[in-house]
């Protein structure tokens, strides 16, 4: 049944003039980096109202950089699994547009992916909440908390926090891909939180094909997939490029 609906996935990636991956979080399991809302996540740790919004930041930094500490030392030592690498040779080949992507890890791209658009930002940057001026983390070391600027201005990842607007390019675009494909790929996440939770919607509304990959179902299965691959995105991902490249040489 499975490799039927890899076959027809495979089949429905080659028709469509234009496909568009959406990550979450699932994705970046396999490399070590534990989903945040599950149950050995992040939040089962940190309460994410008391140290994941922009609010709990700028009242005490010093706080929430002990937990972005904690989680830089797991995204530190992530490299991209087999799915990332999926969705790079996928774009290699001409079949995958773009990644919009909640991740803030930098796996896409360090699996060789260049059209990625990051919804919430990329935790290997670091804002001056006082001149604006990005820093890459590697040029900081996190010995006394927060990390500072040179202009002695508090850093923070230039990520999105509870409480932030989603960066308004990157928005955009992910709209725009979104309205434009002919297919969707939903890997690694249930698209509950908005406004990603919108972009499978934005899509099938302007008639591409939904196909989710994720190990359980979801809401979107019941409400706006067309069809669900169940299981290890490595697996299925790997399986279907696969399958793409042997229909190729057919």
């Amino acid at each position: 049944m499975e490799e039927d609906l890899i076959k027809k996935t495979a089949q429905a990636i080659r028709r469509s003039k234009k496909v568009v991956a959406l990550t979450g979080a699932g994705i970046s399991v396999e490399s070590g980096i534990p989903d945040f809302r599950g149950p050995s996540g992040l939040w089962e740790k940190f309460d994410p109202m008391e140290y994941a919004t922009i609010d709990a930041f700028i009242a005490n930094p010093q706080k929430v950089w002990a937990m972005l500490k904690e989680m830089g030392s797991l995204v530190e030592r992530a490299e991209p699994n087999p799915a990332h690498i999926a969705l790079a040779q996928l774009e290699k080949m001409g079949l995958l547009s773009s990644i919009v992507t909640q991740n803030i890890d930098n796996l896409h791209q360090a699996a060789g992916s260049k059209r990625v658009i990051e919804f919430h930002g990329n935790s290997s940057k670091l804002l001056c909440l006082s001149c604006g001026r990005l820093v890459d983390q590697k040029e900081i070391v996190l010995e006394s908390l927060p990390p500072r600027c040179s202009c002695s201005g508090v850093l923070k990842p230039d990520v999105v926090f509870f409480g932030e607007a989603i960066p308004w390019k990157a928005h955009l675009e992910a709209k725009e891909e979104a309205g434009s494909c002919e297919l969707m790929l939903v890997v690694g996440t249930s698209a509950v939180v908005a406004p990603a939770c919108d972009l499978p919607l934005i899509a099938k509304r302007a008639g591409a094909t939904i196909v989710e990959v994720n190990l359980e179902e979801t809401q979107l299965t019941q409400y706006i997939t067309h069809w669900i691959l169940k299981g290890s995105a490595s697996i299925l991902l790997q399986a279907l490029v696969k399958e793409i490249m042997s229909a190729g040489r057919g």
